[in-house]
């Protein structure tokens, strides 16, 4: 659990177990192990020693997020075009691989938020989802997904573009040593990030925290 009550760390985030090489199968081991077989039985006891505050729909923020769902919902369905939101989610998922994966470059990254930017305004023009809200629809349920998913692509994207170093698995092309290794820029880039939602169609705000080393010297790292 993390200093915020009820808010529990689970996967690489929580630093436990994961070895000296992050990326790769230790990562998805680590998130596996939590996912499977930890945070079930973390989040049962937790919620079965302590005595938490009743939780009612009567305030005004629980009206204000129902509404606010119901419309997007209502508006996913009254769109009726002529795309499956599968063919939306094969386009998203192209542009992040040939532009936002391990390699990335300045050019790629800026002609792909410019993409994703179009194949979001596409898409509340001319996705088609059948079905109605009255009861379980799996298409709705992923047209919300993909809705999702070309939000945090196109974030996915700004970051990587700002972030003007090579470090872990974020691999910017133009920084890199002689012999192909990434190329750090600690002096710049040195913090953990957040960014700040601002409204739709809004440019969000990026919000820094400095990573101050006391015991330890920043060395550039070799995978070699």
């Amino acid at each position: 659990m993390s200093t915020i009550p009820g808010l529990h760390v689970l996967g690489e985030a929580n630093f436990s177990d994961h070895g000296a090489n992050r990326l790769g199968a230790s990562a998805l081991m680590q998130g596996l192990a939590d996912g499977y077989f930890v945070i079930p039985y973390t989040l049962g006891e937790y919620l079965a020693s302590n005595t938490l505050e009743k939780v009612t729909t009567e305030h005004e923020a629980f009206k204000q997020a129902e509404d606010e769902v119901k419309a997007r919902l209502n508006k996913l369905l009254t769109i009726r075009g002529n795309k499956t939101v599968q063919e939306y989610h094969r386009e998203l998922g192209h542009l992040m691989w040939d532009h936002v994966g391990m390699a990335r470059n300045k050019e790629g990254l800026t002609q792909v938020i410019k993409d994703i930017r179009n194949l979001k305004e596409e898409f509340w023009q001319n996705v088609y989802v059948p079905g109605e809200q009255g009861y379980y629809n799996k298409n709705l349920e992923f047209a919300g997904r993909v809705a999702d998913f070309i939000e945090l692509g196109e974030l996915m994207a700004k970051d990587a573009l700002q972030r003007e170093e090579s470090c872990g698995g974020h691999f910017r092309e133009e920084y890199q040593t002689p012999e192909g290794e990434a190329l750090r820029n600690d002096d710049e880039f040195c913090y953990v990030g957040a960014w700040e939602y601002t409204g739709e169609n809004s440019e969000p705000i990026l919000n820094k925290e400095p990573l101050n080393f006391e015991n330890v010297k920043l060395t550039q790292r070799s995978y070699k």
